[in-house]
């Protein structure tokens, strides 16, 4: 690697390092499953947690389980080779998930909620069987933004991905260490490591989808403020809950702790610009009203 990819590795590292450390995705003893999918993505995450492992005051175990879903052209001894080369414990499996979503939906319908259904359920079996207790996913910041503004847009809720998560069945945590870095500096970084990338012939194989769109938009937005993706990400973390409708939320955050965000005092201004009315409709003037507080 050049000196600049060696810089942007190094913040990428730290990153995903200040990312575990405050959002505590990793404990002593925790056995993690990284899922392979070939993409960079994954690649990049499991690199850089290779690097994190002898770094940590405690010990952890990672094992790297990737899915062969049977699609057509697929190659994976590329990634079989560079897994092997890690030094880590590994796991290759095979499932045809590429009949059973092609079979089930046509061309017309978008792949990725049953494939990554499919995918999940395989994923939880291995992951129990190897005995792990949490599964390490490759999902960075602009994934997190794309679902946000696909959930504001087309499903009416205000949600985005969090940097972890327990299993509906309780029997996983699921985290997100890339979940702070920027889609363009992994993709950066993986060209210049050149990690043998499996392309997706399945959901990568589909035009149209909304998930582009969203990328779309964010891509238009940024040419008049560059810093538009950051500054979205650092509004995740910024949520204001009395300035929201929902009166779950509203409830929620006034029977909070008063440690969480204590309210701020405010001193009342001694004095308001008086406004003397320049028109007015009627003759009486009510009375201002004070308190004696």
């Amino acid at each position: 690697m050049n000196e600049a990819a060696r810089r942007l590795e190094k913040n990428l590292y730290r990153q995903v390092k200040d990312t575990c450390e405050d959002y505590q995705l990793l404990a002593p003893g925790d056995r993690i499953m990284v899922a392979m999918s070939g993409g960079k993505d994954s690649y990049l995450l499991f690199h850089i947690l290779h690097q994190l492992l002898p770094r940590l005051p405690f010990s952890i175990e990672l094992i790297a389980v990737h899915l062969d879903q049977q699609q057509p052209g697929y190659d994976g001894t590329g990634l079989a080779r560079w897994l092997q080369a890690s030094g880590h414990r590994f796991e290759i499996l095979s499932e045809d998930t590429y009949s059973v979503v092609t079979t089930h939906l046509d061309s017309a319908q978008t792949y990725c909620s049953m494939c990554s259904r499919l995918r999940r359920g395989i994923l939880y079996t291995a992951a129990e069987r190897l005995g792990c207790n949490k599964i390490a996913l490759g999902q960075h910041r602009d994934d997190a933004l794309e679902t946000f503004l696909m959930n504001l847009f087309y499903s009416g809720k205000m949600q985005a991905m969090p940097a972890s998560y327990r299993t509906d069945d309780n029997r996983f945590d699921v985290i997100r260490p890339l979940i702070e870095c920027a889609e363009s500096n992994i993709a950066e970084l993986a060209t210049a490591i050149g990690f043998p990338i499996i392309p997706c012939n399945l959901c990568g194989s589909q035009d149209g989808l909304k998930r582009d769109a969203m990328t779309a938009l964010l891509a238009s937005l940024e040419k008049d403020n560059p810093n538009v993706r950051a500054v979205m990400a650092n509004a995740l973390r910024n949520v204001r809950p009395t300035h929201l409708l929902d009166r779950d939320v509203a409830k929620a955050w006034a029977q909070r702790d008063q440690s969480i965000r204590p309210k701020e005092i405010t001193t009342p201004r001694a004095a308001h610009a008086a406004a003397q009315p320049i028109l007015s409709g009627g003759k009486v003037r009510l009375p201002v009203v004070t308190s004696n507080e």
